[in-house]
């Protein structure tokens, strides 16, 4: 059996933190008086922290200091953690957990290639940081997706070359940094949004292990 390398994104794959995200960055738009829907959510997903809150200011026609800039974006982040420190297992989206431990069982490379400069926290705090070999977060890159920096230096942690790995992403800049880093990449979620994705599956449910074996035994 051939060693490929398995790397996840976290958010809208192995958890749906969006949800937080989105609550704290709509109390911080309505603070400034600024509408904040889950239309304007949709694209601050994969996005910065800063490039997020530029975009929410731009949307209400805001300008603002850059200390109040600062400390609105610490504020966030906060109000994020405080949501994140309540998580557990049960937060797990379905079947991820299942296939997780298979990968594992049949000896191949895991690894996970996330924007989230909290994801160390979030494994840690859903207990399944110990499924994986190698973790580059939003701590370890300079570039943000669709830029596949993050899934480059995921590989070489593996120690396992682009073209034998096959990445899970649920947003556009995340396939798009899947393809640019020459790596199978599978999108969950939706078909009409995720095209250019290599597989797309609504969610791991809908994933078989035939399915797996095959990526594993695949030959470039």
């Amino acid at each position: 059996m051939s060693n490929k390398g398995f790397i996840f994104d976290l958010d809208g794959v192995i958890v749906d933190t969006a949800k937080y995200h989105f609550l704290a960055w709509r109390n911080l738009a309505n603070s400034l008086d600024i509408d904040f829907s889950e239309k304007e959510n949709e694209q601050l997903k994969g996005v910065s922290r800063v490039r997020s809150l530029e975009k929410i200011l731009e949307w209400g026609n805001k300008t603002i200091s850059d200390h109040e800039f600062t400390a609105l974006m610490a504020q966030k982040n906060e109000e994020y953690l405080a949501y994140i420190d309540k998580m557990d297992r049960s937060e797990l989206l379905p079947d991820v957990l299942h296939y997780l431990d298979l990968l594992k069982e049949k000896e191949q490379g895991i690894a996970l290639g996330s924007a989230s400069k909290n994801a160390r926290r979030i494994l840690k705090q859903i207990h399944i940081i110990d499924k994986f070999e190698a973790i580059v977060d939003g701590n370890d890159v300079s570039a943000a997706k669709p830029d596949p920096e993050v899934f480059l230096n995921a590989a070489e942690a593996l120690n396992i070359t682009p073209e034998n790995c096959i990445v899970f992403e649920d947003s556009v800049a995340g396939v798009t940094a899947a393809n640019r880093a020459n790596m199978i990449s599978i999108g969950i979620g939706d078909k009409e949004v995720l095209g250019h994705a290599d597989y797309v599956f609504k969610d791991f449910t809908e994933l078989s292990e035939e399915f797996i074996d095959e990526l594993i035994n695949r030959k470039n």
